[in-house]
């Protein structure tokens, strides 16, 4: 929060990181529903003083900060999604304290996923998966919000429909080009929502984490293509364009996209010493597996009128 002690322009917040907390509720038929988060809370406050005079009266202690996290957590007695436990920590906070003037709550939940046994569900059982639900919410005493949601580690691979032409070659360039080489990238989105004050912002029960499996389906299904013929890829580039453009074209809600992807290489692997030139001899088919270096590859998609 920005003000002016002594003269000097001086900005500050404070908050409580990586406050880990977990969730066990249990239905009418005894299943239970688990989540794990791990809680990120700044504050935007009033407390200049204990910055620049001896005067802690108007700051919030991040030990009470943590605190706060478990007992919300208690307190909800019903299952809520990740972006509806962060709007009520922020609801809290700029509520609660009148120093407090925004909010902001970062929270990555854990991708703990229902075990099935025999095809069944397990009515208890759960197992670590992959990729990560996020969520970021600014909020101000006003009630006015940014909400946005995302996805972390969203490991994705073909091994075919996919190549790379036509780019710029130069004394530098060793590349060759190709029209068949497998592409695989581990994608970091996130997507922000339309919606600008707390008044507006949807309240059904697990309408947030609904549509975050149905964005991230968006994501995988436009990679890929049908399953049968799938869908060729020109580049990353182009890729990624057509998952964040998908993603708007369907969901009306959501203003703007960003999106992270490597191109993770795999490198075809021949083999040859001077008495044999062919010990191993690429077929599209054994490669050497490889995370860096790779290519770097993001990008931001909004409607006209997002305030992105």
């Amino acid at each position: 929060m920005a003000s002016q002690p002594e003269g000097f322009n001086f900005e500050q917040m404070h908050g409580k990181q990586r406050v880990r907390v977990a969730r066990v509720w249990k239905n009418k038929e005894g299943r239970h529903f688990f989540v794990e988060w791990n809680v990120n809370i700044s504050l935007l406050s009033d407390c200049v003083n204990a910055y620049v005079h001896d005067d802690n009266s108007d700051i919030v202690a991040t030990d009470t900060m943590k605190n706060t996290v478990y007992v919300k957590a208690k307190e909800c007695s019903e299952q809520v999604s990740v972006e509806e436990f962060a709007i009520l920590l922020a609801k809290h906070f700029t509520s609660f304290y009148h120093q407090v003037t925004h909010a902001i709550i970062n929270i990555v939940e854990k991708p703990w996923e229902r075990v099935y046994i025999d095809g069944q569900p397990h009515e208890h059982g759960f197992k670590l998966g992959s990729e990560k639900h996020t969520t970021e919410v600014i909020l101000k005493k006003s009630g006015v919000i940014q909400l946005t949601s995302g996805v972390e580690g969203l490991a994705l691979l073909k091994t075919t429909k996919s190549g790379f032409e036509g780019y710029i070659r130069d004394q530098y360039t060793a590349l060759p080009e190709t029209r068949e080489r497998m592409l695989a990238t581990e994608v970091t989105a996130s997507w922000r929502y339309a919606y600008e004050s707390l008044s507006s912002v949807p309240q059904k029960p697990q309408f947030f984490t609904d549509r975050y499996l149905d964005v991230k389906k968006d994501l995988v299904d436009t990679f890929y293509g049908p399953p049968k013929e799938g869908v060729y890829s020109p580049s990353v580039q182009n890729t990624l364009y057509l998952m964040a453009k998908s993603v708007l074209n369907r969901f009306p809600d959501i203003s703007s996209i960003k999106l992270k992807m490597p191109n993770i290489h795999f490198l075809p692997v021949n083999l040859k010493n001077k008495d044999n030139q062919t010990i191993v001899k690429f077929a599209d088919d054994v490669y050497l597996p490889t995370d860096e270096p790779h290519g770097s590859i993001q990008a931001s998609l909004s409607r006209f009128w997002s305030k992105m």
